[in-house]
């Protein structure tokens, strides 16, 4: 019998032979308790590859929906204006300069500034507002409380445009509209729902901590900021995350309270404007515009990813 190929030099025959006996038996010893589902998990990796397709094919479908009209933006943004609106799906040739004809056709940089603002203070107004409210509806005992909890659910039941023309009419005599004041004003009294979040958020803070820290002197302002915010950062951190997607997104508010004024115009407003102006028929244009208009805020998605899928899984706990 001859030595493996694998035998180091100096080798006898009977310890190359004990060798090869020894692993062949390690290996039927290994596989003699194996189930048919282990022996298949070993075959080939395109069976492998097929049956986890199989079995995440309904996943797979919904993502290639929610997926497709995105990629739609990103190719026609690299377009021809004669190749966009076509059925062509691929560029040919890839246009890059349409992002900086998309920079030129409205002012990209304004209406982001204004966009920026409304979004950042609007959501930190929202989050200190909401964390003071949420507090008083769920750690202090008063006697109205849980009425007035009914009070700011029934809000949240009442369309923004029930109350989009006695706002008018109060801005308009403020002289607030064509600014940015009608929409970050609104954002600094609270919001329904995140009161809502995170007053469950706060139940789910042990009454025995706040207790035992009002015992030892603190007051209330003391218990909300070094026992309840400490102990409910991704609530709250999913609260500002809300809202500052929301109010990146809005079109229906800036629409109505900008007018004419391209002073406190937004990115989605702007975009809106040039879909209806001389370049509506320039669609790798509108697609450059709206490529750029997304990218802030899938960045900011994926930094507090980790932040957002904490406050998801225990949104609606009850203490």
């Amino acid at each position: 019998m001859s030595l493996p190929h694998d035998a180091p030099k100096g080798t006898s025959l009977t310890d190359a032979t004990f060798r090869q006996l020894t692993r062949g038996t390690a290996y039927q010893l290994a596989t003699a308790n194996e189930t048919p589902l282990d022996q298949m998990t070993r075959k080939p990796t395109v069976r492998r590859i097929l049956m986890g397709v199989a079995d995440h094919a309904v996943a797979i479908v919904l993502s290639v929906a929610v997926l497709l009209p995105f990629a739609i933006v990103f190719l026609t943004a690299f377009m021809t204006q004669a190749q966009s609106g076509t059925s062509n799906l691929w560029p040919s040739p890839w246009i890059w300069t349409n992002f900086r004809d998309a920079l030129k056709a409205f002012p990209l940089w304004h209406n982001l500034a204004n966009t920026v603002i409304y979004a950042a203070v609007g959501s930190l107004g929202i989050m200190i507002s909401s964390i003071f409210t949420a507090y008083g509806l769920s750690r202090l005992k008063w006697r109205i409380r849980d009425w007035v909890f009914v009070v700011v659910l029934a809000a949240m039941m009442i369309p923004p445009q029930v109350t989009t023309l006695p706002l008018y009419v109060l801005y308009a005599k403020l002289h607030m509209t064509g600014t940015l004041w009608p929409l970050i004003l609104p954002n600094l009294f609270f919001d329904a729902y995140s009161v809502f979040l995170l007053r469950q958020f706060f139940f789910t803070v042990p009454t025995e901590m706040t207790e035992a820290a009002r015992l030892d002197g603190a007051g209330e302002m003391g218990i909300l900021f070094r026992v309840i915010v400490p102990l409910t950062k991704p609530g709250i951190a999913a609260i500002g995350l809300f809202s500052f997607m929301y109010n990146w997104n809005d079109f229906y508010t800036p629409l109505v309270y900008s007018g004419q004024s391209t002073a406190a115009q937004t990115l989605s407003v702007g975009l809106s404007l040039m879909a209806t102006s001389q370049h509506q028929q320039a669609y790798q244009m509108q697609m450059a515009a709206s490529l750029m208009f997304l990218v802030p805020v899938i960045i900011i998605f994926f930094l507090a990813q980790k932040v957002f899928v904490e406050g998801i899984s225990i949104t609606g706990v009850k203490g």
